[in-house]
């Protein structure tokens, strides 16, 4: 009889407890035994292909996701208008080193917004090992010459993204630096973590007071050999750009939810971004992202989940150079007069998950903590606080008090592919882009749930 009120007295207390668990483990076993995330991000990869806003590619991608959320059965599916710039990287893209060892032709890419060369642009290369001994350099060391910035990423860093954080700068603000010197243009070494000969894209940009010169990025394994030459004789550089501006063009944030049963004008945003850049697919940057959101909610609504708020997915446009997509949503959000308790992007590739990041107050923080000890058991163990993502970024300036969320995988191999040519379908995991959807959307239901 004891055995028995104690087996009574221990099964009502793991049913009292355990109603969370028992939802996200059906999440968990729907994402990963009828999931649908790896089959539509072969087809945003193979169908479409990679999208820089303002491209065709990026205008079919719109069409694309619209296509698949009204196929998904959401609620409201819309189109958001966005004003995207039109950069396009041309025909032509070469670069060799001169030395006494004669003509050596490099791996190199344009980076996002520079100016083309117009024809071959040749002269000394000078090298600095980061931005800021570019930044003390005398202006006759470096005047008619072309600047190399070969800053690598600090490979002492478990955590990858800290390293891109110490250096990505010598890309995005490289010209300005080098152009107030003198110099006729500009080349990087890739922001990226392998030595190898695949050259890493990314944006740049200009400031009108300082003279505008080329800019672009070369493998890591050319950076090496350039600085080896560089030690023990003068090099010089040739390379040619054909990179254009156009006029910026009409483009769309892409729009769907699931309408809350209590508190339908308390929205709870899931998101990554549609554009990428234009070599590779986008696999990991953003492609994964855009699928874990999708995915996500539409696990819930396989599941018949009737969530209190409401809950929408967005695909962002225009991340990559501009970020036009997530202001411009922020404020149709601000000006529709809703009210954004919280926001999660994905935009950190198609790993293992690991947990989340959090931009928010100390309570709420410790609110994602409290909530990501019901998915320790799924190897979840990261809720700090943290960068959530450019996208949903300026829904803090709109909303005081919103949570921002950022998805969180493993990062060791991410920079492997990001912004390169090896970003393809074929470099994600079908089991871990499955658990990234999984893991997302029993956070997606914890928040609605719990707040």
């Amino acid at each position: 009889m004891k055995v028995v009120i104690i087996f009574i007295l221990i099964s009502s207390s793991l049913f009292a407890q355990n109603p969370d668990s028992i939802f996200i483990q059906s999440i968990y076993k729907l994402a990963l035994s009828r999931g649908k995330a790896y089959e539509d991000l072969r087809s945003l990869c193979k169908d479409i292909g990679p999208r820089l806003s303002g491209s065709s590619e990026a205008a079919m991608s719109v069409q694309w996701g619209k296509k698949r959320l009204e196929l998904n059965g959401f609620e409201n599916v819309v189109l958001q208008e966005v004003k995207v710039p039109h950069w396009e990287r041309g025909t032509k893209e070469s670069g060799w080193i001169n030395s006494s060892k004669g003509l050596q032709k490099i791996n190199i890419l344009a980076l996002g917004g520079s100016i083309g060369t117009n024809g071959l642009l040749e002269a000394e290369v000078v090298e600095f090992k980061s931005l800021v001994e570019l930044q003390k350099a005398d202006k006759t060391k470096v005047k008619g010459k072309i600047v190399f910035i070969n800053q690598p990423m600090d490979e002492q860093f478990v955590n990858t993204f800290k390293a891109y954080g110490g250096c990505y700068s010598i890309r995005g603000e490289g010209a300005i630096e080098a152009g107030k010197l003198g110099a006729v243009g500009v080349i990087i070494r890739s922001v990226a973590l392998p030595i190898d000969n695949h050259p890493h894209t990314g944006y740049m940009h200009y400031l009108d007071s300082v003279p505008k010169i080329p800019s672009a990025a070369i493998s890591t394994s050319d950076s090496e050999e350039l600085s080896k030459l560089l030690k023990v004789e003068k090099v010089r550089f040739s390379m040619e750009l054909d990179c254009r501006v156009f006029p910026d063009e009409q483009s769309y944030n892409v729009i769907a939810e699931i309408k809350g049963s209590e508190k339908p004008n308390e929205i709870i945003t899931v998101g990554g971004h549609l554009d990428s850049w234009d070599v590779g697919e986008g696999a990991h940057d953003d492609g994964a992202g855009i699928v874990h959101s999708m995915e996500a909610l539409r696990i819930l609504k396989e599941l018949n989940y009737k969530p209190k708020h409401t809950l929408r997915v967005v695909f962002f446009m225009n991340e990559e150079n501009g970020n036009k997509g997530g202001i411009a949503y922020a404020k149709w959000s601000k000006e529709k007069g809703e009210n954004h308790i919280a926001a999660i992007e994905s935009d950190r590739g198609g790993f293992t998950p690991r947990g989340f990041d959090c931009d928010g107050s100390f309570e709420q923080i410790e609110m994602l903590k409290t909530m990501g000890k019901k998915l320790n058991e799924y190897d979840l163990f990261h809720f700090e606080k943290g960068f959530a993502g450019v996208d949903i970024g300026p829904l803090k300036k709109s909303f005081e008090k919103v949570m921002l969320i950022g998805f969180a995988p493993d990062s060791q191999r991410y920079f492997d592919f990001h912004h390169a040519e090896t970003d393809v379908f074929e470099s994600v995991n079908k089991r871990e882009l499955e658990l990234g959807c999984a893991a997302i959307s029993s956070l997606l239901y914890l928040i609605d749930q719990k707040m």
